[in-house]
């Protein structure tokens, strides 16, 4: 999730007004050190990448186990889902000036180590609160190299933006759904306990720690030749006089990004336990999740180029959320017996997710405005699904069922369809801001 994040970002959709990445750079020569790290980078940035999501989806896994060996209530457990977006929205903003101090390479090291770190701990704390506290450090490395990394392919890789992103989009999907589909055969594997299920994770982590280390001693922290980066290029540059909030396509577009951003959180936290309460078993609850998170690597790359050939990406809009639809009708009259074509309608409507990073890049004429519309969108989307994890948790312990939560996903579908068909008009946020400022 998070590079496609920074896909549109760093290399918006590749239409005139968007901007397009450059192409035309010599490749180093085989033997040079600039190519030895070049390939070392690209060994980081996929293990980076492997390492952004597991540390949420092994806890959706086993989310029942957690629950009961904790002692945790519905809406603690409901607090916990909502946990990640919360740590996306605040430690992500904290990002560019540290890189600016201590550079983003540093930084994206500091942030594997405290993934690491904080996977290791939060299985043997003991109560919610320590539990709670160590995911929070797992996931203030997430956030913090959600936003750097791609600041490091952009710079590192000028040329190749696009295939590196897209390398890192299948890496990114792989560990999300390789954590859902392995956390419970590896626990069974280790003895059954749910401590060392999730705990393994930590290696993943820690392996992708060395990498970066390396880098890191590379002088500068820099470029592959060794020149430091620019601080200034670590932040979004701001187009004068600019002013999203004064836009009506900037708010669709944080709304919808924060819409399908609730549903994605919700999905990814409580999904296997409405298999499992449904009577299937936990291993294939978390292959179910799998399933719906592996949809996102071919998608991924279809929805975009789609999106850019169309004036208007509401139909796109439309047909996402009709998925969507279907998929929580299906989970509340037959949850079981048709779980498989459920999971794969809920992975499809999931990819509402790239389709909302490219309609950022084609809603901005400049570069400089598709950063800010990105930040706006994206910092505003991220406050707005907080609380629909948390809510699903509390209607779940109070009701005692999956009618009342499942009855909230699809409502919640119906604006997200209507605010996606309004951000999905060809028009753009410097047009629109320009206009509201003279009026």
């Amino acid at each position: 999730m998070a590079i496609e994040e920074s896909r549109t970002t760093t290399s918006p959709p590749t239409r005139d007004r968007a901007g397009s990445a450059p192409r035309s750079e010599t490749a180093p020569p085989q033997g040079s050190p600039r190519a030895w790290t070049t390939r070392l980078l690209i060994v980081g940035i996929v293990l980076a990448a492997l390492n952004l999501r597991p540390a949420i989806t092994s806890f959706g896994a086993l989310l029942e186990e957690v629950r009961d060996g904790l002692g945790m209530s519905g809406s603690v457990a409901g607090l916990l889902t909502s946990v990640p977006p919360l740590c996306f929205a605040v430690f992500g903003v904290m990002a560019p000036r540290l890189a600016r101090r201590f550079g983003p390479g540093a930084v994206v090291c500091a942030g594997m180590a405290a993934i690491a770190a904080g996977l290791a701990i939060r299985p043997y704390t003991g109560n919610a609160a320590g539990f709670l506290a160590a995911s929070a450090l797992a996931l203030m490395g997430i956030a913090v190299s959600n936003v750097l990394m791609p600041v490091i392919v952009k710079r590192w890789f000028p040329d190749r933006v696009g295939s590196m992103t897209g390398l890192y989009s299948m890496a990114l999907a792989l560990g999300t759904s390789a954590a859902a589909a392995l956390t419970v055969p590896m626990t069974d594997a280790l003895g059954g306990g749910w401590r060392s299920g999730l705990a393994v994770w930590a290696g993943l982590a820690g392996v992708a720690v060395l990498p970066w280390i390396a880098l890191v001693r590379i002088r500068g922290a820099g470029s592959p030749g060794g020149e430091r980066e620019p601080a200034a290029d670590t932040a979004p540059h701001e187009p004068d006089g600019l002013r999203v909030t004064r836009s009506r396509t900037a708010w669709a577009l944080a709304v919808f990004f924060g819409l399908q951003a609730t549903a994605a959180y919700i999905t990814m936290g409580w999904m296997p336990q409405i298999f499992r309460d449904a009577g299937v078993s936990a291993g294939t609850a978390g292959l179910l999740l799998a399933v719906t998170m592996v949809m996102g690597v071919p998608l991924a790359f279809v929805i975009p180029r789609l999106a850019t050939r169309l004036p208007h990406q509401g139909p796109i809009v439309v047909a996402l959320g009709a998925c969507g639809l279907v998929g929580y009708a299906g989970l509340y009259a037959a949850p079981a017996g048709g779980a498989w074509a459920w999971a794969l309608l809920l992975g499809v409507s999931n990819c509402a997710f790239p389709l909302a990073l490219t309609m950022v890049g084609m809603r901005a004429r400049t570069g400089a405005g598709v950063a800010q519309l990105s930040a706006f969108a994206q910092s505003i989307g991220y406050l707005l699904s907080i609380p629909g994890p948390l809510l699903v948790g509390v209607l779940y312990q109070h009701s005692g069922g999956w009618g009342l939560p499942i009855a909230l996903m699809a409502a919640l579908m119906v604006p997200q369809i209507a605010v996606g068909v309004l951000a999905g008009r060809d028009r753009t946020v410097e047009d629109e801001a320009s206009y509201a400022t003279q009026s």
